[in-house]
């Protein structure tokens, strides 16, 4: 895991403080690697890193609405090179970032793999504000480690994704409280896709 990250920087920086708690694969609940996968990336085992028609549509609303940002086309993959190697940021920054963002994220599918990929990134993604990874998160909302979260804590901790230092888990917002039980029903659909089980409960790398 990287000692630290630009985006772990800027949040200290700001006073938001640092705080976070790295742990292997197998210290994190099944139930957090579905619930992931479920709501932010349901291609995530079987594309390279991208996901050519959630981009296309995305940048198709870019082009007929002023008011559209584009969401719903950063795959798992993309989202985690951006958190190790790179910076946080809209407008100009993202529009800069973007090729590295594409290297980094062709660098860690061939490298990594899926496994090491969503183990990096549920250490890594902000889970509120100066929150970092799935076991902070855990410790600090349930009072547990990442390894006996329910599904039901999985699903209201990832549903604070989008924007966790707006969305938060405890006491639930609004967001979370809408978008928790849509990603239980979506980890329902999932969980019995071969490649999924393969990856969560399997020996795949």
């Amino acid at each position: 895991m990287p000692p630290v990250t630009i985006t772990q920087l800027v949040s200290f920086a700001k006073g938001e403080g640092l705080n976070r708690d790295y742990v292997h694969w197998d210290k994190i609940a099944p139930s957090v690697k579905l619930a992931a996968i479920a709501s932010e990336d349901q291609l995530f085992v079987v594309h390279n890193g991208f996901d050519w028609q959630a981009l296309q549509k995305s940048l198709s609303r870019e082009k007929t609405s002023s008011k559209a940002k584009g969401t719903g086309a950063s795959t798992i993959s993309q989202q985690t090179a951006k958190n190790i190697f790179l910076w946080q940021g809209s407008s100009w920054a993202k529009y800069v970032r973007k090729v590295p963002e594409f290297f980094y994220t062709q660098m860690i599918e061939l490298i990594w793999g899926k496994k090491r990929i969503l183990e990096v990134y549920l250490n890594t993604i902000e889970m509120g504000k100066g929150v970092y990874g799935i076991e902070a998160a855990a410790q600090l909302y349930f009072h547990k480690s990442a390894a006996d979260l329910s599904s039901q804590e999985a699903a209201m901790i990832i549903a604070c994704l989008p924007n966790p230092k707006r969305f938060t888990v405890v006491p639930k917002s609004k967001r979370v409280a809408w978008r928790s039980p849509q990603i239980l029903k979506q980890m329902d659909n999932i969980r019995s896709n071969a490649a999924i089980k393969a990856l969560i409960w399997g020996d795949v790398k």
